[in-house]
């Protein structure tokens, strides 16, 4: 036998042998999934695991339409959410790469007109305090969905008038306005949009033909999914959240096909059959704590952090990189274990749901020769998805207002959020914002709670209390929403 062939023969049968332990090791864990897909009552889910740089399974489960009984497939295309994240710190390192930018540069420096609340911010936060959550700003997500803008220019403009919610790296607070931020950076140095850029750099040459930025591209497919979430164990369909101006959070959505060409290149220190997709330094740097998060109280957790698009946790032995994300509709999980060139991606339909982590958990059990976790030890959780209370139109007859509705109408401004204009209707009070309108139902003296009058997507509960206020005069002055830690106030403008 020739060497080279006999070399051949050889590689052949390795790999043979590899796929063969892979399968071994995932026997049965179709019958476990639907067992936990009936147990949470969800509707369906979509799979794929890949080791040594190799896809060694990929699987959907149930129903991408419920209604229509359309069954989910590997190359079915979910929401992502934050597990979105990822991909926008990528193409900064990217940039850094190229040195276009670097990741310690000032945000300003990319974008001049923005200004932070306070010198402290303008002074000290970096792009890489955008892309760990130490940059103080805070959730601030009530300015992003309820007060969207046209462009992500005009969201920046805003931030010199929000205020933060920790110091500026001395803190973990989770933010997409961070990571708003660091795609409006992407797009100011390269020119080119934020979408265009994952297409060029990222989508394209990882051959993830499956995978989109936004909803009517998705809806253009004959294989995505629509999204659920239970309402007292029944399920429901939700409306998808469209991310407006702060895609770079959350906005991409893909399958889990993608997703495994998408792991398999940060297993492989960047590359992607031989091509090298993403920087190997900036591979290294973002899988590597940048802001230790506090503790979470589990005594296997020793290690608990975030790099740039990451979380690490360092659990039972084992040391994993990744992110989940939670939508209208959706929970996703992307999970890598570096030493182990493991990863394991899980996508379903179902809100406010654990699912994706049981069963990464229980496939990284099979996968590495650990202790596997009996099914009924696992814990069902799934939350209740929002839904809009009951409106009741008359007035607390024993806490009534301090003035006649009609004093109450009127523009009221904040400007790191926007305008909302108070209206009178039918007796009664109406809040409209730019995308949604509320009904005010009246709780007790100047106090209203808002209520939806149309169907929105499962973000949050929108029922927020509203709280007029008074000058010396004795008029309405101002009205102020829990929005942040601290109520945010919104000032009436003058009828002039």
């Amino acid at each position: 036998m020739k060497k080279s062939t006999l070399i051949l023969f050889l590689f052949l049968i390795t790999k043979l042998s590899f796929g063969q332990e892979n399968e071994n090791r995932l026997n049965g864990i179709d019958q476990e999934i639907e067992t936990l897909l009936n147990s949470y009552k969800a509707v369906g889910l979509s799979i794929s695991v890949v080791k040594n740089n190799q896809i060694v399974y990929s699987k959907g489960f149930g129903y991408r339409d419920l209604e229509n009984h359309l069954p989910v497939n590997e190359n079915t295309i979910f929401p992502i959410a934050s597990s979105s994240k990822a991909f926008t710190a990528s193409l900064l390192g990217i940039l850094d790469f190229e040195g276009k930018i670097s990741l310690k540069d000032k945000p300003s420096l990319h974008i001049p007109k923005l200004e932070f609340y306070n010198s402290d911010m303008d002074n000290l936060i970096t792009i890489e305090d955008l892309l760990s959550h130490k940059s103080g700003l805070g959730e601030i997500n009530g300015t992003l969905v309820l007060f969207p803008e046209r462009s992500k220019l005009e969201v920046i403009k805003k931030l010199k008038y929000i205020k933060p919610e920790g110091n500026p790296k001395d803190s973990w607070i989770y933010s997409n306005m961070g990571y708003t931020i660091a795609g409006t950076i992407v797009e100011e140095v390269t020119g080119e949009s934020w979408e265009d850029n994952l297409k060029k750099n990222i989508f394209n040459p990882l051959e993830m033909s499956n995978s989109y930025t936004d909803l009517n591209n998705m809806k253009m497919t004959n294989n995505f999914s629509y999204g659920y979430g239970l309402v007292k164990g029944k399920v429901e369909k939700v409306l998808y959240e469209e991310y407006q101006n702060y895609k770079p959070a959350g906005g991409i959505r893909s399958s889990a096909k993608d997703l495994a060409n998408w792991m398999i290149a940060w297993l492989n220190e960047g590359k992607f059959k031989e091509e090298q997709v993403l920087p190997k330094d900036f591979v290294s740097n973002a899988t590597t704590m940048h802001n230790i998060r506090p503790n979470k109280n589990e005594k296997e957790v020793f290690l608990f952090g975030d790099g740039f698009g990451w979380r690490m946790e360092s659990q039972g032995g084992n040391y994993k990189v990744y992110h989940g994300g939670n939508t209208s509709g959706f929970s996703s999980l992307v999970l890598t274990y570096p030493f182990e060139k493991l990863g394991i991606t899980i996508l379903t339909n179902q809100t406010n749901s654990i699912l994706p982590y049981i069963i990464g958990d229980i496939i990284k059990n099979r996968m590495l020769d650990l202790p596997k976790t009996d099914l009924k030890d696992y814990p069902v959780i799934v939350n209740d998805i929002y839904v809009p209370s009951e409106i009741k139109q008359e007035l607390n007859s024993i806490k009534k207002p301090t003035h006649n509705l009609s004093s109450f109408i009127g523009i009221y401004e904040n400007k790191g959020y926007g305008t909302i204009e108070m209206e009178l209707k039918d007796g009664n009070l109406h809040a409209i914002y730019p995308s949604y309108k509320f009904f005010l139902e009246h709780l007790h003296y100047n106090v209203f709670v808002m209520k939806p009058l149309k169907n929105v997507s499962d973000l949050f509960n929108p029922e927020f209390a509203v709280n007029f206020r008074t000058n010396n005069n004795g008029e309405i002055s101002s009205l102020t929403i829990n929005l942040q830690s601290e109520p945010v106030e919104f000032i009436r403008k003058s009828k002039e």
